[in-house]
């Protein structure tokens, strides 16, 4: 699957989720998946506990995240000496 096919999954819309990237189709935000996944909950777990997602939907939101990520610019916290 393309790229730009993998990121149709994605939407945003301000009556759902408050304008937040959602799968298309659910109320299941980007944040909310790639937390999961940070959690260590695996893309099997994911897809068994909400019916109707699929692998591609995790990959999306994967890629959403990469593509969002790719042209911010981070500056480093420099804590102050003790």
């Amino acid at each position: 699957m393309t790229e730009k096919k993998l990121l149709e999954r994605i939407t945003l819309d301000p009556k759902i989720m408050t304008g937040k990237p959602v799968i298309k189709g659910t109320r299941l935000t980007v944040q909310f998946i790639l937390n999961l996944l940070a959690n260590d909950i695996t893309f099997e777990e994911i897809i068994e506990e909400y019916d109707g997602l699929t692998r591609e939907d995790i990959l999306a939101c994967l890629l959403y995240a990469s593509e969002t990520l790719e042209n911010t610019t981070f500056v480093p916290i420099v804590e102050e000496a003790v």
